[in-house]
């Protein structure tokens, strides 16, 4: 995979949402057709033989890979969503981020015990709403969760890997600042 060229298409976004965040914005790297196409080969062949049934995907950037993900690999898609999006009876978790907290929810139905399940995201930070993502997947009782994220952001008071020491981490790209 040519790391430098998804790199090149991505943009950093200063101050947003609130002043002294810099925010990784993939939205330039989904628009790019060639960077779709290499992301989707890269976390096909991460995943094409782990058996994956079921592939969550965090609202709102990790529904975009996630699905395309999902077909590749005959997989259900379950969208982990914002309180009240979902219609049904839902398990939610809540969680704080690098600029407040927020709560997720899955259908109650989502998954089963039988389901090998991969939850993707855009991006690492703080690790707080992929750990709230790993704790409502792990309520199902899955044989087996790995978790995925196109790009890491490294930089000093961002926890994210440690937060999920105890997950099956992979990670596409990594930025420092």
């Amino acid at each position: 995979m040519d790391k430098q060229f998804i790199l090149d298409n991505l943009r950093n976004i200063p101050d947003y949402p609130k002043p002294g965040i810099q925010f990784q914005d993939v939205s330039t790297v989904f628009k790019n057709a060639q960077c779709l196409s290499v992301l989707s080969d890269e976390l096909y062949r991460l995943y094409k033989d782990k058996g994956v049934t079921k592939v969550v995907g965090i609202e709102s950037r990790g529904f975009v890979l996630g699905a395309i993900l999902a077909a590749r690999l005959g997989a259900g898609f379950v969208m982990c969503r914002k309180p009240g999006k979902l219609p049904g009876m839902t398990r939610k978790a809540s969680y704080m981020k690098e600029y407040g907290y927020d709560c997720i929810e899955l259908h109650d139905d989502a998954i089963t015990n039988d389901d090998v399940v991969l939850i993707h995201d855009d991006l690492l930070a703080t690790g707080g709403s992929m750990l709230a993502a790993c704790q409502l997947v792990r309520s199902f009782n899955p044989r087996s969760v790995f978790v995925n994220f196109i790009l890491e952001l490294r930089m000093e008071g961002l926890q994210g890997r440690e937060a999920l020491k105890d997950e099956d981490v992979s990670v596409l790209l990594e930025v420092s600042r």
